[in-house]
This record gives structure tokens, sequence and C-alpha cells, in this order.
């Protein structure tokens, strides 16, 4: 027995179907989530339309479809179990960490602590906002009164000499030379 809803969703819904499956596949990487991305973007369109219909059903479900994206990447930005690899050591009920892996850790955290710490001062704000008060891209920029794409050269440019200095790519030598140059420049560009 069909309902005024389902005649709703089926008329206004489901006619966009083959639409959002070209939509999801363009937009989304993992090909084995498209069927259960497409089934949960359907779900929440149709609980959403149970309080009230949307006046434009078809933008509505394609503007749906970009939260639920936006929201599994978000959620998976937060613990990658695969960049994890072997959860085994994770068991927090076996204490068998040796000194030697907890100082390795702490020396990795102090070293990158110190790589940031000689940042460029606006390339060191930029990555502050960026990665740890979690600000987009835009707004980093609105703040700094800076463009959108300086933004991203600044984070790119940390990101390639913290990657530098934390990983030793480079001489001590030639990083204190390349630091002092960049200072000059950042003082300069800032």
């Amino acid at each position: 027995m069909h309902t005024a809803l389902d005649d709703w969703f089926i008329r206004e819904i489901l006619v966009h179907e083959a639409a959002l499956a070209g939509f999801l596949r363009r937009c989304w990487p993992h090909r084995d989530e498209l069927h259960d991305l497409r089934q949960e973007v359907n779900v929440r369109v149709y609980e959403s339309a149970g309080r009230a219909l949307p006046q434009q059903p078809r933008a509505f479900l394609f503007a749906t479809a970009r939260h639920l994206m936006t929201d599994r990447l978000r959620r998976s930005r937060v613990v990658s179990i695969e960049a994890m690899g072997d959860l085994e050591p994770l068991h927090v009920l076996i204490d068998e960490v040796s000194p030697e892996r907890w100082c390795g850790g702490r020396e990795g955290l102090r070293k990158l602590a110190e790589a940031f710490d000689q940042l460029p001062t606006r390339c060191r704000q930029v990555v502050w906002m960026r990665r740890v008060e979690e600000l987009a891209q835009k707004e980093v920029a609105m703040r700094l009164g800076i463009s959108e794409k300086t933004v991203e050269k600044h984070l790119a440019r940390a990101m390639r000499l913290l990657a530098e200095q934390c990983h030793g790519q480079v001489m001590d030598m030639a990083w204190g030379r390349r630091q002092a140059r960049e200072r000059r420049h950042g003082q300069q560009g800032d």
C-alpha cells in the first residue's frame, strides 16, 4: 500500500536515480561503496521528506548526496584503520610498550614541534589554522587577509619543510640556510 509520501518519492526522487548514480560515480572514489551511498542518500531524503517536503526535490537530493559524501570524508579523516596497519600493538589491556618505543614516539613528536616552531611565521599560522583549528581554506584566507591560493602555497611549503626536517631529507646545514632564506622571504612577502 503506497502512501502519499511514497508516491511523492517515486514521482520526485526516484526519477533522478540514474543522474544520482552518475553523480556519485564521478564524485566518490570508492566504487564498492556506491550502492550503499545511493541507498543512504535515498533514506535520508525519504526521512526528511516525512517531516517536510522540500520545495526543490532534485536540488535537495543532490545536496543530500554532497552532504553525505562530506560527512563520510570527515569521518574517514578521524581515524584511518588502513593507515594504522597492524592494530595488535594498540591493545590497551596489554602494557608491552618498550621504553625504546615510547621514547622514540616522544622523540618524533619533539622533532615535529621543533620543526613547526622553525617554520616561517605565515606558514606556521596557516598550518595551525588549517590543521589544528580545522578552519576552511576560505576562512584562513579571510582571517589572514590573503588569497586562498596563497593559503594553499603556504600550506604546501610548510608541509614540504616539515617533511624534510622530520624525515631528514636534507642535511642540517642546508636546512639552516634554507630556513634563513625563507625567513627573509617570508618577512618580505608577509
